[in-house]
């Protein structure tokens, strides 16, 4: 071979063997860089993807407010995964946040209102760290409610109440709160169609869960015809069914209630505040 064809064999081994290093040396780096970004990515996932350590440490004063506005009607539980706290932790700052001297004596009427918000929510021992009474009289103020029971006619402000915390109560509990027996609950409650909260059942029974009847395709045909154009009310009546289960199915389909009928359920909630319920 002559010494220039020598020369040029060289040279061209001695780029490609530059080149095959640099590739090795740009797939190490790219390979780090890949490492790293996922590193990152990971750092920086979302905290709700991966489970949540319980905090713990000084309360701020964001989370004392909270604990304020929620205890007693909230369980120690929800608080505690609200907050990414242990329920422990929940107990020991409640008494710390509600601690101070009992009231004795007679109650007024703004405690009884109160002990009534509670009631049903929460066991005695926890309405009486909130309202700064002894558990016992507690339980004696409640043994008074029974004594109570109104009849005739609803009020307004009754129904709505009625419906308001009818989710989260026992119907006997109920019946202490708004005076009345426990048969006018469950018919009020049947009249408007009332159905108490899945997890509020589950935490009464203990289960995990509670299986409610499933939607056949004609009750979904019916709630797809009528739902526009119906009160939710007779909807429910007519399916057996609670007004939040239909307006739940509705959300879930996409229904719209129609312009006209929107107005007229305008029209109607202005005429029940000046109408008594019956």
């Amino acid at each position: 071979m002559c010494p220039k064809r020598r020369q040029g064999e060289t040279a061209r081994r001695t780029r490609s063997g530059a080149a095959k290093s640099g590739a090795a040396k740009s797939g190490t780096a790219t390979s780090g860089a890949a490492k790293t970004a996922a590193s990152k990515s990971a750092a920086e996932a979302p905290e709700g993807r991966a489970e949540r350590t319980p905090r713990r440490g000084r309360w701020s004063a964001e989370e004392t407010a909270y604990l304020r506005r929620h205890y007693g009607l909230r369980t120690e539980d929800e608080i505690a995964r609200e907050l990414g706290r242990t329920e422990k932790s929940v107990r020991e700052m409640a008494v710390k946040v509600f601690d101070g001297s009992k009231r004795r004596g007679a109650w007024s009427t703004d405690e009884i209102e109160r002990l009534k918000e509670y009631l049903g929510a929460s066991p005695s021992d926890v309405i009486a760290r909130v309202l700064g009474r002894s558990a016992a009289d507690v339980e004696r103020q409640i043994e008074q409610l029974e004594q109570l029971r109104r009849t005739g006619r609803w009020t307004h402000e009754e129904v709505q109440r009625l419906r308001r915390i009818y989710g989260r109560r026992t119907d006997e509990d109920l019946a202490l709160i708004l005076g009345r027996s426990v048969e006018s609950i469950r018919r009020q409650a049947a009249r408007f169609a009332l159905a108490k909260d899945k997890a509020f059942v589950r935490r009464l029974s203990g289960a995990s869960s509670t299986r409610m009847p499933r939607w056949s395709e004609e009750e979904l045909e019916l709630l797809r015809e009528r739902y526009p154009t119906e009160p939710n009310l007779e909807i429910a009546r007519s399916l057996s069914r609670s007004v939040k289960s239909v307006v739940s199915k509705a959300h879930h389909l996409g229904l719209r209630k129609d312009e006209e009928r929107l107005k007229a359920m305008g029209r109607e909630n202005v005429s029940r505040r000046y109408t008594k319920g019956s």
